[in-house]
């Protein structure tokens, strides 16, 4: 029998009170109020101990066994509740709702609220460039429903996709904190094995129950204003989303007003192993650093990086939306006002998150005066933005209009540096509340009460060394010596008696100390009423804050391009509504940052006739950073940002795909040729001919002819059934003759040049196959022992030797296909058809390649 489960009565009054609340959340960790610290018990108390590196303690005993216990202090456990989070630990916070003066036994508790990873909303919790959500999924078969909000600001966004390669791409482009799923539902292995997640009663995700929450949250008749009506999957989601909020916040949530539906065909999308591929927000090691956000990110505030992030992940196709954000940027470069309003902004609190607290009357004082230096900016950022006549500039100047009654209201009412916490006062200015300024006049003029009063009774008694003091414990009084405390008078009544003094009380003293404790009281207790009322104003202006905040976001978004245009030479693009890509001397955004020698900036040109770039040159020649550099140049037109490159003319793009480098996936029993061929069908069967497809060396992880035989039939796919824009990097020579068999295929290369036993990489791109690999090279390059590179080079010219012997014709590269005498598995690969081939039967053959190769 566990410790918590023995029977109730065997515990204290106390211990009692702890087993009944925790009985209510068995499974998450329960912070119970004892006086000034948080604690925990029991197996609580082991784990805390364990996850803080905190003191696992006793203390006494209940039903006959020591009681384990730890605790950390209530005014620093916003740092040890950060570490549990981050951890990925939900924290049910108790607190003390009773009077101890009256409470006959402990003193009544209850949960106020739950933290758990995806429904943060304090700052000291919260990363201030991350968003924070909070995702509920919904199954149906095939089909999903996602609803994500970010409880910090309010943002709520519902999607519905098909098929697990879908959901898992949209999980990973919101990168949730917690994900709620159904305790019965069938999910993709991908997303269950994930950190953070939280099952629940499959009837939390029913859409009639969700409906009804969800319309009561938002105060509507239903849900067909939001345009959701077409998706049930994700209303339940939306509903299971909203009751947990409920659940864990106890509180109103009046900042939540809507939600957006996101469709997939909105956006240019990427599915999880090309976002990973490019490195957007998280780098291959899972850092920041040298990633397109650590480039593109140098916004002032936190909610203009969240903004900007966002709209990294979710690049659009709506061209209106995108020429409103190039407009914007050109008109801000324009007029040279870049760094005033940067300046400005700098020192903007983060009046999203500053909404939501007030909106659940959660805020704290300095989140009044972060918002009050906020809206003192907003005459400023008036005056800067006049003129401007470019449409977002135009939203943005409505948004962003001065408010003169709020910052008249924030200016009167709060002292210009608030403590931290309303609990001890100090908070509500003088003159704004005429009982509170009597109150603290009491307190206030206590002290020279104090010292007339000394001067009067040392006079009286004739006692010089008479003391009138103060503590808290017990209150005021008048200190007489031991020596001389047989002089004191009559009415002096003893109150305490020390080793060396005497301490008395008077009628006089008595009824000044009632009055003037009253009144601190009472001044408190105004206080904090008067700051409740406060909140409860502002909080009635929601939607004005709510603007305010999108306003100062999107200003600091889109100064953030404007200045990463001028400091980087980005140009802008056009956004053709041609198909096509065509880029004249690009440069990788991320590569050209950390580079110390000049980039070597490259064209790229994808058309009609010229759909496919088969791109050879050796290792290191720089052929996966010119792919990337193609695909990040369109995705950062996709946001509205301007480029790294001479000109860019971008067409309609609808996905971008990348298979990209060798990793594996052990934890999914997959090998590094497995992923590559599980990328590489996701491509195949889902690219269209407005894809823009990254291919790497495909077919080097199994043997060559299985490899060639797979590359060259996807190439084949891309080329004339898909017809997407591809750039297809390879070390096979042989895939240099699909431009003679296929049209739109064309050959490119990026140059080397010999210089002695040494190769140097010129990274520029030309016309044409590239005529080696320079393998030998680039291995003395990277470390190889000398007499490994000359035992190799001797092996090459004896297998080019025994090449030639076979081969008619000269020919630089080795042939892989030419053997001594017929092979069978060679026999069979020259009678197939590759233009039939699908991905399958591709890979059927090379099965069936190498049990010929193996008998023959």
């Amino acid at each position: 029998m566990s410790e918590t489960a023995t029977a109730p009565q065997k515990h204290t009054p106390m211990m009692q009170q702890f087993l009944r609340i925790k009985a209510e959340h068995p499974d998450i960790l329960l912070f119970y109020r004892m006086g000034d610290f948080y604690e925990l018990f029991f197996e609580d108390a082991r784990r805390a101990a364990q996850l803080l590196d905190i003191t696992l303690t006793t203390r006494g005993e209940s039903a006959g066994q020591p009681i384990p216990m730890a605790g950390v202090p209530v005014h620093a456990y916003e740092s040890y509740l950060a570490k549990l989070v981050r951890l990925g630990e939900s924290v049910a916070i108790c607190e003390q709702i009773g009077d101890p003066n009256t409470a006959k036994g402990p003193v009544e508790r209850r949960v106020v609220r739950i933290v758990t990873p995806g429904t943060l909303t304090d700052d000291a919790l919260l990363e201030e460039r991350q968003s924070n959500l909070l995702l509920g999924v919904a199954a149906e078969g095939a089909r999903y429903g996602l609803a994500a909000l970010e409880l910090s600001s309010g943002r709520f966004t519902v999607s519905e996709v098909e098929g697990s390669e879908a959901l898992i791409a949209e999980v990973e482009r919101l990168y949730p904190a917690e994900v709620l799923i159904p305790e019965d539902g069938e999910l993709p292995a991908a997303l269950t094995e994930r950190t953070g997640l939280t099952r629940r009663p499959p009837w939390h995700f029913e859409r009639e129950a969700a409906e009804r929450l969800l319309t009561d949250q938002f105060g509507t008749r239903d849900l067909a204003g939001f345009g959701v009506t077409g998706l049930p999957l994700a209303i339940g989601a939306a509903g299971c989303l909203m009751q947990y909020v409920a659940d864990t916040q106890r509180a109103a949530l009046p900042h939540i007003r809507g939600m957006q539906v996101e469709s997939r065909e909105e956006a240019v999308i990427i599915d999880a192993a090309s976002r990973r591929n490019l490195e957007l927000e998280h780098n291959l090691s899972g850092g920041s650093d040298h990633t397109l956000a650590w480039v593109l990110d140098t916004t002032v505030t936190g909610m203009g990086s969240r903004l900007l992030r966002r709209w990294i992940n979710r690049p659009l196709r709506d061209r209106a939306i995108l020429n409103a954000r190039q407009d914007a940027i050109a008109m801000l470069l324009e007029t040279a006002t870049v760094s005033e309003l940067r300046e400005t902004l700098r020192g903007c609190a983060d009046v999203e998150r500053i909404g939501a607290r007030i909106a659940m009357r959660s805020a704290r004082p300095r989140d009044l005066t972060g918002l009050r230096e906020a809206v003192r900016r907003l005459p400023t950022l008036q005056a800067t933005l006049a003129g401007m006549d470019a449409e977002l500039m135009l939203q943005l100047r409505a948004h962003l209009a001065p408010r003169a009654a709020l910052l008249d209201l924030l200016d009167r009412a709060v002292v210009e540096q608030p403590p931290v916490v309303i609990r001890d006062g100090g908070v509500i200015a003088d003159g704004y509340d005429a009982e509170l300024d009597e109150l603290r006049g009491l307190s206030r003029n206590a002290d020279q009460f104090l010292v007339d009063l000394e001067t009067r009774e040392r006079e009286a008694t004739g006692i010089s060394t008479l003391k009138v003091s103060f503590n808290r414990v017990h209150g005021y009084y008048i200190e007489i010596s031991r020596a001389q405390s047989d002089n004191a008078p009559a009415h002096y009544v003893r109150r305490q008696t020390l080793k060396g003094a005497e301490r008395y009380i008077t009628p006089e003293l008595k009824e000044f100390e009632d009055r003037v404790l009253s009144a601190r009281e009472k001044a408190l207790a105004r206080e904090k009423a008067l700051y409740e009322a406060l909140v409860e104003e502002l909080a009635g202006d929601m939607d004005n804050l709510l603007r305010l905040a999108e306003g100062l976001a999107t200003l600091d978004a889109v100064t953030c391009l404007a200045e990463r245009a001028e400091a980087l030479d980005y140009v802008r693009p056009t956004l053709s509504r041609e198909n096509g890509v065509r880029i004249e001397g690009g440069r990788h955004p991320v590569v050209e940052r950390v580079m110390t020698e000049p980039f070597v900036p490259n064209d790229a040109r994808l058309e009609e006739g010229r759909r496919m770039l088969m791109i050879t040159g050796p290792n290191m020649g720089g052929k996966s950073t010119y792919m990337r550099q193609v695909a990040l140049i369109a995705l950062m037109a996709s946001i509205g940002s301007f480029v790294p490159a001479a000109s860019a003319r971008i067409g309609p793009i609808d996905r971008i795909f990348t298979r990209i480098g060798a990793s594996d996936d052990l934890a999914g029993g997959r090998s590094t040729f497995m992923v590559e061929m599980t990328e590489t069908a996701a491509i195949l069967n889902n690219a269209t001919a407005r894809s823009l497809v990254l291919m790497d060396e495909i077919g080097r992880g199994t043997s060559t002819f299985d490899g060639l035989a797979l590359a060259w039939a996807a190439a084949a796919d891309l080329a004339e059934r898909i017809g997407a824009y591809t750039l297809f990097a390879t070390h096979y020579f042989e895939m240099t003759v699909l431009p003679e068999q296929y049209d739109g295929v064309v050959n490119v290369h990026l140059d080397a040049v010999e210089h002695g036993d040494r190769i140097v990489f010129l990274h520029s791109v030309k016309d044409g196959p590239a005529n080696q690999s320079y393998g030998l090279q680039v291995a003395a390059l990277a470390g190889v022992p000398r007499p490994v590179i000359q035992a190799a080079r001797r092996k090459l010219s004896q297998l080019e030797e025994d090449s030639r012997a076979h081969q008619p014709e000269p020919a630089g590269q080795l042939a892989l296909f030419n053997a001594a005498a017929p092979n069978p598995a060679v026999e069979r690969l020259r009678d197939i058809d590759a233009d039939e081939l699908s991905p399958r039967a591709a890979l059927d053959l090379v099965y069936e390649l190498q049990r010929l190769a193996d008998s023959d």
